[in-house]
């Protein structure tokens, strides 16, 4: 088995947050996740980190209704270890919130998009064994209009035959209107794209 290139050396959740006050005081570059409820974003999250449970798992969507702060150790290369945070945000898209809530969570994701100093990127999830929902493309141009570097992740990469996986990918390369744009499909189950993703975060660590 190949040594990995990036290790995470610790995983601990540190805040939620809906306001700026209650964001965590030290001040580590964050990398955000985003995605509609249900995508598999908390097992992605424990899949990456390797701590069991860490994001909480959940079998209701929208359960997740605040900004989660992780903080995270990293090793790259045998080097220096690394902090960072891993930035958990609700699932956008699910109806059972209600309009109010909906208008109140758009508020306040939008205000922490838009307004923290240490974000480098966002891994938006999407499900790769369906077509981009019209709220994911939404949220991927609002991404983009806002000068926000994009990740898109497909998800549940597992559940599809390699030749399917292309085919999705091409896709949500098509829906999203930005054929040059990186997609990583990934399996929480099988820790597929694990690795590719730690280099990502590792090199966005270093500039």
């Amino acid at each position: 088995m190949e040594k990995e290139r990036v290790v995470i050396t610790q995983g601990r959740y540190v805040a939620s947050a809906v306001r700026k006050d209650q964001y965590p005081e030290k001040e580590l570059t964050e990398i955000v996740f985003i995605g509609r409820s249900n995508v598999g974003k908390s097992s992605l999250i424990n899949s990456l980190t390797r701590v069991k449970n860490l994001a909480r798992v959940s079998s209701q969507p929208g359960k997740t209704q605040t900004i989660n702060f992780y903080e995270l150790g990293l090793k790259a290369d045998g080097g220096e270890r690394q902090e960072f945070y891993l930035v958990d945000l609700p699932g956008y898209g699910y109806a059972r919130t209600g309009k109010a809530n909906r208008k109140l969570w758009a508020k306040f994701i939008e205000e922490y998009l838009l307004h923290s100093p240490r974000l480098s990127f966002v891994c938006q999830l999407i499900d790769i064994r369906h077509e981009p929902m019209a709220s994911d493309v939404e949220m991927f141009q609002w991404l983009l209009e806002n000068g926000l570097p994009v990740l898109l992740i497909a998800t549940k990469s597992d559940k599809v035959g390699k030749n399917q996986q292309q085919k999705q990918i091409a896709a949500i390369k098509r829906a999203v209107g930005v054929p040059e744009v990186s997609v990583l499909p990934y399996s929480s189950l099988k820790n597929e794209g694990r690795s590719f993703l730690l280099d990502v975060i590792a090199d966005a660590l270093v500039e």
